[in-house]
C-alpha cells in the first residue's frame, strides 16, 4: 500500500490548504445541543439494593427506562467520568425483534432517516459530556446507518478524535439467492473524547503458522527467532534522522526510524542485520513480542446465535468477548462503563469480570428480565433451555436451587441496584416479583 507524504507542495509548485473546518450535519428536527442537554431529568425510584451496594450510587447500576431522561439525570454527577462507553442502539431496520425463548417482542427499532439520526445524535451529545477527558466511546451500527452516524459523530466528538472504523464479521455466509454480496459484516465506530484518552494494546497469541511465516529467521550465535524489517519510514527530515549514518543517507522520501547515535547502539547488540550488499534492516525478535497487534477487522467473534454455545435468548446479544477486548483495551480496573442500550446485559457481565464499575440503561422490559436472568441464573445452553428453575431467598440473597446450575462463563451478580423510571416502574414490577426482588 502506497504510503501518503505529508507537506504542502505538489512537486514544486504551492497547494493552497484551506483551514480545517469540523463537519456540522443538516437536516429537519435538529435541536440545538444546549437544548439537548436541558432535557427533562428522569424521575427514578430505586427497586432493589444487591448485596454490597447499600444505596452506593458510585457502585453497579442497572436502570429500566428512556435513557435520554436517565442519562439527563446523571450529569450533575457523572458528567467527565465515564471511562468508556460502549452501545449497540437500533439499527435503523424497521423491524420489531422477538426474543428467542419466548418470541415475545424484545424491542423496536423503527426510526429511519432524520427521525433516527436526530434519536442517536441527542444520547450521543449527553453520552460525550458523561465521557471523560481521557475516556473513548465505541458505537455499533450495520450498513444501514453507519455512515450518517459517522459524521454525526464526526460533529459531536471531532473528526480528529476518530480512531478506528472496525469491521466484524457478524455471521457465516449468507445471502445465496440474492443479487448481491453476501452481507456478513457490521461496523463499530471507534473515537475517544481527546488525544489523551486510556489504550491498552490487544494482542492475539502466535500460532505455529503464523511465526513459520512471520519470523523466518534463526540467529546461528544464540539460537533466537526473528524477522527483519527496514530501519526507514515515510517522509523526510531535517533533524537527526534525516542525516547521514555508516555514510549512507535515508533513501529518498524517507528517514531513519531512530537517530544515528541510537542505531549505532543496535547495530553495537547484534540487533542490524547487513544483507550483502550492505543493505541494513532491523532485527525483530520473536521472543520480545507480546503477540500479534489486533487490526480493525474482526473475524472471530460472530453474533452470540451464530458462534456462542452459551446465550441468554436476546435477539440482539453480542459475543461477550467482543465486549472483553474493548473494555480491556480502553479502560482499567475500577474504571466506569456505560452501556445506555444494554440489551441482554453483555457490556455489564463482562466489565463485572473484568474488574470494571458499570452503569446500564434499556427501555425494554423484556431487556431488563434476560439481564436478570443472567444475573442471577446465567446464560443457557443453545437449544437446551432449563426448565423448572427457582429462586429461593436465603439471607436476604437471591439463590439458585442447588439443582439448577449455572451454565457459561458469568458468575452470578447481585452487587447492583436497580432503578425504574417512575412512570414505567409498573412495567417492571411483575418481573421483579418473578425474580423475588420486589
Amino acid at each position: 500500500m502506497a504510503t501518503g507524504v505529508p507537506k504542502s507542495k505538489w512537486q514544486k509548485n504551492s497547494l493552497t490548504i484551506k483551514k480545517h473546518e469540523e463537519v456540522v450535519v443538516h437536516y429537519t428536527g435538529k435541536k440545538s445541543e444546549v437544548s439537548v442537554l436541558n432535557s427533562p431529568d428522569s424521575v427514578v425510584q430505586l427497586l432493589w439494593d444487591g448485596p454490597g451496594t447499600n444505596g452506593d450510587r458510585q457502585r453497579n447500576r442497572l436502570y429500566y427506562g428512556d435513557n435520554l431522561g436517565i442519562m439527563a439525570s446523571f450529569l450533575p454527577e457523572l458528567r467527565g467520568k465515564v471511562r468508556l462507553i460502549y452501545i449497540d442502539p437500533p439499527y435503523g431496520t424497521k423491524s420489531i425483534f422477538q426474543s428467542r425463548k419466548h418470541q415475545t417482542d424484545a424491542y423496536s427499532d423503527i426510526l429511519s432517516g432524520a427521525h433516527y439520526v436526530e434519536f442517536l445524535r441527542e444520547r450521543l451529545i449527553v453520552l460525550f459530556e458523561l465521557l471523560a477527558h481521557n475516556g473513548s466511546i465505541y458505537v455499533h451500527l450495520d450498513d444501514n446507518m453507519v455512515f450518517p452516524i459517522k459524521l454525526v459523530m464526526d460533529e459531536i466528538f471531532g473528526a480528529r478524535n476518530f480512531r478506528n472504523f472496525i469491521v466484524r464479521r457478524k455471521c457465516s455466509s449468507k445471502n445465496f439467492t440474492r443479487k448481491v454480496f453476501g452481507n456478513v459484516a457490521d461496523y463499530i465506530l471507534f473515537y475517544s473524547k481527546s488525544d489523551d484518552y486510556v489504550w491498552n494494546r490487544q494482542y492475539e497469541e502466535w500460532t505455529p503458522e503464523k511465526v513459520q511465516k512471520e519470523y523466518e529467521f534463526l540467529e546461528k550465535e544464540t539460537g533466537r527467532i526473528y524477522k527483519r524489517v527496514p530501519i526507514h519510514a515515510p517522509g523526510t527530515r531535517n533533524g537527526e534522522t534525516g542525516k547521514e549514518w555508516k555514510g549512507m543517507k535515508p533513501p529518498p522520501g524517507k528517514h531513519w526510524q531512530f537517530p544515528p547515535a541510537v542505531l549505532d547502539e543496535m547495530d553495537a547488540r547484534g540487533e542490524i542485520y547487513w544483507s550483502s550488499n550492505g543493505n541494513p534492516r532491523r532485527k525483530i525478535y520473536l521472543d520480545k513480542s507480546n503477540g500479534m497487534a489486533i487490526q480493525d477487522i474482526w473475524n472471530d467473534f460472530r453474533d452470540a446465535h451464530n458462534q456462542n454455545v452459551v446465550i441468554t435468548g436476546y435477539p440482539t446479544e453480542k459475543n461477550p468477548e467482543m465486549l472483553r477486548r474493548i473494555i480491556r483495551a480502553s479502560s482499567n480496573e475500577g474504571d466506569l462503563v456505560m452501556d445506555v442500550f444494554s440489551g441482554s446485559g453483555t457490556t455489564l457481565c463482562v466489565a463485572e469480570e473484568e474488574k470494571r464499575k458499570w452503569i446500564g440503561v434499556d427501555n425494554s422490559a423484556e431487556a431488563i428480565a434476560v439481564t436478570l436472568q443472567r444475573f442471577f441464573k446465567g446464560s443457557q445452553l443453545m437449544g437446551d433451555y432449563t426448565q423448572n428453575s427457582k429462586l429461593k431467598q436465603n439471607g436476604g440473597q437471591l439463590v439458585l436451587d442447588d439443582a439448577i446450575m449455572q451454565v457459561g462463563s458469568h458468575k452470578r451478580i447481585t452487587n447492583f441496584s436497580l432503578y425504574a423510571d417512575q412512570k414505567m416502574k409498573a412495567e417492571i414490577l411483575p418481573i421483579l416479583q418473578h425474580y423475588s426482588i420486589k
